[in-house]
């Protein structure tokens, strides 16, 4: 490989000012925001080796001719827009490039006779959610990363919504795209609702995490913007309770917007004025025409009724809109009080969802020192099953190694007990750097299928190598 001072030097005479090689901003763009990485910041340190330089791509030709030279040269290209993620997906390491399609953005066309959006991969989802809401549209796409998140990060982590079981996750959502692969090609997937001339080649992109290739431009389906909605909100019992009322009325075939269940130590925590002590809280919302709002909110009070609930109304859901995406407001708040704090989501079908749920919280109690907060939530749910949104919390340590091996045990608890009832390590924050060592055990025996995918698309392993597959 070439050494550091010519690879710089080269770039600036393909880019000029769009090469960046200052020590804070590659500090900066060192990692995404994984929680054991803002316990090390919040403490002065940056531990992720610091890329060689970033490139600020402002066109698909700069994508294309910065991949084209890393490929030539075989440097590892770490691809990155928004850097909302949140398991080292964007980490680098020493001798990589950072790929930055941050400024590449902007609405290509709004095509409201198909109900399509197509936008630039820089592209601020909260901008595209405000210009589309201005026009009378949504694009029913709401990560609780909102506030950060752009859109070929999205396509790229495989993202999905707080209002996912109406609208779907990015999966549903996107139409085409244009994307460079790894030898600089540019290549396009035409906007169509559906094909069967051979594999959906989206899906190709959608979670490989820059393994394949970078997105350039995206086109999402959108949807009538309304702001009427129906809002309930019900105590239950228990976690259990809360779960089999969801599989019952996703089964029944409603498709409210909003699904969640938080167990009793969330429920005390953000909605403590409306429970009883040791309850658990489910908020539903419905959105659509008048007809379905009003068909599935009485579905939903109708199945509830089944399930020894307490209805608390409107109240908790206008609380939970004003908070739902706090966490972005100042992502170091719990590190101030000196706690390491994350969270990690798994998915599995209504069979083992209990059962992963239960040992976890059980080997959190007995495994990790200075806990102080494990809990739960349900938030994207389907006929088969749900996901669970695990939030953890611990005192932290000013030795750092020992904070991050705690911080490992805890993920590990979770990777393990969902592995062991057959649900899924990932359901929507991505794989990164994090969980790759789980991936032979989460794809058993088509696991290989991913190793000749990479092999395929990126014989010469350069782009995002450790992301998705190990190094």
């Amino acid at each position: 490989m070439k050494e550091k001072a010519v690879i710089i030097k080269e770039l600036k005479a393909l880019f000029g000012s769009k090469i960046v090689t200052e020590e804070d901003i590659l500090k900066e763009q060192s990692s995404d925001w994984i929680g054991y990485r803002r316990w090390e910041r919040h403490n002065g340190s940056y531990l992720a080796g610091l890329p060689t330089c970033v490139i600020k791509a402002d066109s698909t030709e700069d994508v294309s001719e910065a991949i084209k030279y890393c490929y030539d040269n075989e440097i590892v290209v770490v691809p990155q827009c928004g850097r909302s993620c949140v398991c080292a997906g964007v980490e680098t390491y020493e001798g990589t490039v950072v790929l930055d399609g941050s400024d590449m953005n902007g609405i290509v066309e709004l095509d409201e006779e198909n109900f399509m959006l197509t936008a630039k991969c820089g592209t601020p989802l909260e901008y595209i959610e405000k210009y589309l809401n201005e026009r009378g549209y949504t694009s029913g796409h709401f990560p609780q990363s909102l506030p950060l998140a752009q859109l070929g990060g999205l396509v790229s982590t495989r993202s999905i919504g707080q209002l996912s079981t109406l609208y779907g996750g990015i999966e549903d959502l996107l139409h085409g795209m244009e994307a460079v692969l790894c030898d600089g090609s540019v290549i396009r997937i035409k906007n169509v609702p559906r094909r069967a001339a051979g594999p959906e080649l989206n899906q190709l992109f959608m979670g490989s995490e820059g393994n394949f290739g970078f997105v350039t431009e995206a086109t999402i389906k959108i949807f009538k913007h309304r702001a009427d909605r129906a809002k309930q909100s019900y105590a239950v019992k228990d976690f259990e309770t809360g779960i089999r009322a969801i599989k019952e009325i996703m089964q029944e075939g409603y498709k409210p917007a909003v699904v969640r269940l938080h167990d009793d130590v969330e429920a005390e925590m953000s909605y403590g004025s409306f429970i009883e002590e040791s309850e658990h809280i489910l908020l539903f919302v419905s959105e659509g025409p008048d007809s379905v709002i009003k068909a599935t909110a009485e579905g939903i009070d109708a199945i509830m009724s089944k399930y020894e609930s307490r209805s608390l109304g409107e109240k908790p859901v206008d609380l939970w809109y004003t908070i739902r995406n706090a966490t972005c407001d100042d992502l170091y708040a719990h590190n101030k009080k000196g706690l390491l704090r994350d969270t990690c989501e798994i998915s599995g079908n209504w069979s083992c969802i209990m059962p992963i749920y239960e040992n976890a919280l059980r080997r959190f109690k007995e495994e990790i020192e200075n806990l102080t907060q494990i809990s739960a939530h349900s938030s994207h749910s389907y006929m088969t099953g749900t996901n669970l949104y695990f939030v953890f919390s611990f005192k932290g340590d000013a030795d750092l190694a020992k904070s991050r091996a705690q911080y490992d045990t805890a993920m590990r608890i979770i990777m393990e007990e969902t592995l062991k009832y057959g649900g899924s390590i990932c359901h929507h924050h991505g794989v990164g750097k994090y969980r790759t060592p789980y991936m032979p055990a989460e794809h058993g025996t088509s696991y290989p299928m991913m190793e000749t995918l990479k092999k395929a698309f990126d014989p010469k392993n350069i782009m995002n190598t450790g992301a998705f597959l190990p190094r």
